[in-house]
């Protein structure tokens, strides 16, 4: 079975790259823009210009039976553009269906469009967590973008009988993480005091290991086809029980002091900061029952397994 893999290069793309790496069943190669020397070798590579709307994908899906599309325009925390939905649309929704339209027409079977939690919203009332299929209410251009692009998805296989997969993760971590979450082991690795001793939220993530399970896993199963799917660890995490777990994964107990989280919410207003406030206290849960029964599947690495994981890299990289 021959896969063609976008965004081979980014932190989900190479660790799905590594493992379906190892999987004889499947003869994969990835669309790149420029050569890379780090994939695994045993995956062929093709050069393209961009995910793009105008992209001529042709000679690339000569033989390919099932995509993973993970090349996006992803958030931008400091976004400069005057347009930025615009943006996004280009390489997130145009560039993803000139793919999918192409793909169809070549006779791809299975198109996995890897989108965001950030489909059904910003955050959720403790206990009441996203579910797969209910109404999105994305907020932010990103979230619109990825949207856009699964209901362009869903049209493209009513019309014309290919496939669509489309999974939804939450935050994802694992080792080479970036962003909030590395600067969160760098504060812990330090020592330095965070008031983060009191927040009752409750958020789930999902561990690169288990969302890469989930994308192999769909490249296949039958009751995948034409599904929406969200998927996390399975066990959701206060900042709080983040912070400590991840600090005994680094050998560096948290030092977390008990700031009451609506105190740190105002003054996060102050300094213009709600978005990075309500990823530190809000809660942001996901359901995935239907993940669970209609593929069965379990994510397979615990949530301290996949710390202490990411703290080994991380730790590994600081002695370098």
């Amino acid at each position: 079975m021959r896969v063609l893999l976008t965004g081979a290069t980014g932190f989900v793309g190479r660790g799905v790259a590594e493992r379906v790496s190892t999987l004889i069943e499947l003869d994969t190669v990835a669309a790149l823009r420029k050569p890379v020397s780090d994939l695994p070798k045993s995956i062929g590579s093709l050069q393209i210009p961009g995910v793009e709307p105008n992209t001529d994908w042709r000679n690339e899906l000569k033989g390919v039976n099932a995509i993973i599309h993970m090349a996006a325009r992803v958030h931008v925390m400091n976004e400069i553009s005057l347009q930025p939905l615009a943006e996004f649309r280009k390489v997130n929704v145009d560039g993803t269906l000139n793919l999918a339209r192409q793909a169809a027409t070549a006779g791809v079977r299975r198109f996995i469009f890897i989108s965001s939690v950030k489909v059904n919203g910003e955050g959720t009332t403790e206990g009441v967590p996203y579910i797969a299929d209910a109404l999105p209410v994305p907020v932010d251009p990103y979230g619109i973008s990825k949207m856009e692009a699964e209901q362009g998805l869903r049209a493209l296989a009513v019309e014309t009988g290919m496939e669509v997969v489309i999974i939804r993760p939450t935050l994802v971590y694992g080792p080479g993480v970036k962003a909030n979450f590395l600067n969160m082991m760098r504060w812990l690795h330090k020592g330095i005091p965070l008031p983060f001793g009191a927040i009752y939220n409750q958020r789930s993530l999902v561990a690169l290991d288990n969302l890469v399970d989930l994308i192999v896993t769909c490249v296949c199963h039958p009751a995948a086809a034409n599904q929406t799917f969200l998927v996390s660890d399975g066990e959701d995490l206060s900042t709080t029980g983040l912070l400590r777990r991840m600090g005994i994964a680094l050998g560096k107990p948290a030092r977390l002091l008990p700031v009451p989280g609506r105190l740190l919410e105002a003054s996060a207003a102050v300094l213009g900061k709600r978005s990075l406030s309500q990823r530190l206290c809000g809660s942001l849960q996901v359901n995935i029952d239907k993940t669970r029964e209609l593929l069965n599947w379990a994510p397979p690495v615990s949530v301290d397994q996949a710390l202490h994981k990411t703290a080994k890299h991380f730790l590994e990289q600081q002695c370098k």
